[in-house]
This record gives structure tokens, sequence and C-alpha cells, in this order.
């Protein structure tokens, strides 16, 4: 799919151009030095705010964050918990990981993902979350759909 599968107007084409090449800078500050693998994401929200994130490895892999998730977590310090779309950008247009996937579902099960590449401006997308995380795991439901007997309260 390229900007066709989005772009009903030339403002859509745009915001989508926008939005990949913040993602390609936020890729620049990936600290990646294990896997040499650069990813870079534009997380927006339902108000249009923007939260950036890169991938921070570590030489204990376990603790390594992917980008999506200093994307989400900063839109959370920041009070936003209602996303909309995520631009993520690596050199293969690589999905969210499985935890990234069941991360971003917590908050924004909705979420239009776009995925693209580092170096051209070649995309896939809008992919719904939903279709990347089948059965997905909630606070009101379990992953195979039956209501959770206490689902916590949102404050």
């Amino acid at each position: 799919m390229g900007i066709e599968g989005l772009a009903n107007s030339p403002s859509d084409r745009k915001e989508l151009s926008v939005n990949m090449e913040l993602a390609r800078q936020a890729a620049k500050r990936a600290y990646n030095p294990y896997s040499r693998f650069a990813v870079g994401c534009i997380l927006v929200d339902e108000l249009g705010n923007k939260y950036s994130g890169c991938n921070i490895e570590s030489a204990s892999y376990s603790v390594t964050l992917c980008a999506e998730r200093v994307a989400g977590s900063q839109a959370i310090a920041n009070g936003s918990r209602s996303w909309k779309t995520i631009y993520i950008v690596s050199p293969t247009r690589v999905g969210p990981c499985g935890v990234c996937r069941q991360f971003l579902y917590e908050f924004a099960p909705d979420l239009q993902v776009f995925l693209g590449d580092l170096e051209s401006d070649a995309f896939l997308g809008p992919i719904p979350l939903r279709d990347l995380l089948p059965f997905a795991d909630s606070l009101q439901l379990t992953a195979l759909g039956e209501k959770r007997p206490n689902p916590p309260k949102e404050e």
C-alpha cells in the first residue's frame, strides 16, 4: 500500500509525509550499539499532540526499550492516554514487537499503524492495531473476549 492507502486529500498526504519524516528524525537519535537497527516513531493522540520515540538498547537485553514504548511512555507522562495514530520507521519496515503491540493496545485498541522506511517514502498502512494483535488482553476483557469479573475503574 502506498500514499493512496491513506490519501483522500492533499492534507492527508502532507500529514503522512511530515509524520514519517519526524519518525525518521527520531530514529537518528536511537541508541543501538548492539543491533545497529534504528527504529523511530511518532505517536499522535486524539488532540493532535505528537510524541517521539526511538529504540534504546542495553547490554542487558531485557531492559532494552522499543521506540513505540518510549513514545507511549512520553505520552502517558504528559497526560495523554487516548491515541489515534502511530508512524514507525525502521530499515526494513518492521511492525511493533508483541510487547509493544500489547502496550499500545492497553491505551488505544483502535490505533492506526503506519510502517515506513528509513531511506524512502515507501510505507504500509493504515493497519489497524487490532489486526496486528488478535485476541488481545485488556483490563475489561480476557484474550478470549470474556468479561473480567471486576475491571478496575478509571480515575
